[in-house]
Formats: C-alpha cells, sequence, structure tokens
C-alpha cells in the first residue's frame, strides 16, 4: 500500500514539474506584474496623500501672507506652489486668492498674472470661469473693454452662465451701450434663483436703468 501511495505521489510530483516546466515562467511574470501593479497603486496613493500635504500647508502659508497683506511672502509661496503642485487644486485656490489680495494691494500686473495662470493651468473649470470673471473685471477697471468682453467669451460651466451675462452688461454699460447692457442684466435676473442675494443687485442694476423686474417673469414678486 505504502508503495502505491509513492508510486503516485511520485506520479503527481512528476505532473507538477512538467507543469512548472511548461508554464513556470508565465506565472511567474504575470505574479511579478499583478503584485508590482498592486505595489504602485500603493505608493501612488502615497505620493497623492503626500503631495496633498504638502500643497495644504502651501496653501496655507498663502492665506496667511494674504491675511497679512504680506505681498512678498505671498508671491514665494505662490511661486513654489505653482512649481511643484501646480496640479492640485490648492494651486488654483492659491491663485485666485493671490490674484484677489495682490488687487487689493494695487499690484494690478500682478493680480493679473495670478489670474491668467488659473486659466491656464488649472485642471478645474469652476476655478477657470472665476479667474476669466476677474480678469474681465481687471479689463474692466482699466477701460480694456473689447478685452474684457473676449474673455467672456470663453466657454464656461453653465452655472456660470448668469454671472458672465452680469459682467458683460457691466463692460457695455460703461461702454454707452445701455440696450445691450439692459438686455444682458435681464438675462442675468432671468437665469439667477429666486433666492439668490446676487440677483438683488442685478435688479439694483436693472431699476437704474428703468426696468420693473416684476415685467420679467411671472414668478416675479
Amino acid at each position: 500500500m505504502a508503495k502505491h501511495l509513492d508510486l503516485e505521489e511520485q506520479e503527481q510530483l512528476d505532473q507538477i514539474k512538467h507543469f512548472w516546466a511548461q508554464y513556470g515562467n508565465l506565472i511567474s511574470w504575470v505574479l511579478i506584474v499583478v503584485f508590482g501593479s498592486f505595489a504602485a497603486w500603493n505608493g501612488w496613493n502615497y505620493w497623492q496623500r503626500s503631495q496633498g500635504i504638502k500643497a495644504a500647508a502651501l496653501y496655507d502659508e498663502v492665506d496667511r501672507a494674504a491675511l497679512a497683506r504680506d505681498a512678498q511672502r505671498m508671491e514665494r509661496a505662490l511661486a513654489d506652489m505653482q512649481a511643484n503642485f501646480s496640479g492640485t487644486t490648492f494651486a488654483s485656490q492659491a491663485a485666485l486668492l493671490a490674484g484677489k489680495t495682490l488687487f487689493d494691494a494695487g499690484e494690478i500686473d500682478k493680480a493679473r498674472a495670478a489670474l491668467t495662470w488659473a486659466v491656464e493651468e488649472s485642471d478645474d473649470a469652476s476655478y477657470q470661469a472665476v479667474a476669466r470673471l476677474r480678469l474681465a473685471a481687471l479689463d474692466l477697471e482699466a477701460g480694456a473693454y473689447d478685452q474684457a468682453l473676449k474673455t467672456l467669451e470663453a466657454p464656461m460651466p453653465k452655472s456660470f452662465e448668469p454671472l458672465v451675462a452680469d459682467r458683460r452688461g457691466d463692460v457695455l454699460l460703461a461702454q454707452g451701450k445701455t440696450d445691450e447692457a439692459r438686455a444682458e442684466y435681464q438675462n442675468a435676473w432671468l437665469a439667477l434663483g429666486e433666492r439668490t442675494e446676487y440677483r438683488r443687485l442685478v435688479e439694483v442694476k436693472l431699476a437704474s436703468l428703468g426696468v420693473d423686474v416684476s415685467s420679467l417673469a411671472p414668478t416675479a414678486r
């Protein structure tokens, strides 16, 4: 009986050896790829988390500098973020914050550069839209009306369309094109939700142009 088992075990062992000789290399490579991919995935996730933590720390630095109105400190932190963490949402947020802070500090060209970076480098359409609206405001402030309108021509998320119409109305009004401005303000007012605070600002603009908003829509009050 023992001899029979020995022969049977030997036969199984021979089959295993034959199978491994035929498919061993393939199995080894498959295992290497599988475990290598798993290790790479874990490494990528760790790297992403690490990048996010570092980017968040730099954003905090930009935010603190903005609160302190320390433009030079903020510019250094922003430059570091753009150089090393340009693909993060923190970089886009920092560029928008820097644009506002630099504008308030009278650094118009630097504010424009920060906002332009957000338009060109951000992967988020919403951040790009905010940057374009602010760039158009800078153009309006500078009297560059055609450039402002051109900036507002870029495709933007639907949720930003009322704000684009309002800003376009501002530019057209500054150009003396009252009828066109009125039409843009009306579009903005109709597209904004009834409970949106910004809608009241548009109402004021329309009222200054002689428009009673109650005539624009049946639901208006």
